[in-house]
């Protein structure tokens, strides 16, 4: 599971610097931008690393908590941690964004509830034509 763990936090990890790069290639590609920020993106892609690579995979992979309980601890790290995304990328835009953070939970919560359902309906049905196969 720890190397399971290990090699998706690189690959979400490599993913999101290249994205982040390509972005700021695109959006910012006439100004000069200091060498401080690379740590900034570095940051941003260990957030996401972090979130997407490691707590999503051990939460709905390994762990078997309560689905209610998985899906509130999924919602509230993925706004923090987009939170802590953003505040790399602007402080400003952190401040723009901030007083919509209920909504912004509220929204996390029912989309992770929506995908948890989503998912465990199509994992039952995977399961038992699996089931189905095995006993022909």
């Amino acid at each position: 599971m720890i190397q399971q763990l290990k090699h998706s936090f690189f690959q979400v990890f490599t993913l999101t610097s290249l994205w982040v790069t390509l972005l700021l290639t695109v959006f910012y590609k006439n100004q000069d931008i200091s060498m401080f920020y690379l740590w900034h993106v570095a940051g941003i892609a260990a957030i996401s690393a972090g979130l997407y690579g490691v707590m999503y995979n051990a939460l709905w992979n390994h762990f078997t908590l309560r689905p209610l309980l998985n899906i509130a601890i999924s919602s509230v790290f993925t706004i923090l941690g987009g939170l802590g995304v953003v505040w790399l990328f602007s402080a400003e835009m952190v401040e723009f964004i901030l007083p919509w953070w209920p909504g912004m939970l509220v929204l996390a919560v029912a989309l992770h509830t929506l995908a948890f359902y989503v998912y465990a309906g199509r994992d039952s049905k995977r399961k038992a034509e699996e089931l189905n196969r095995i006993l022909k």
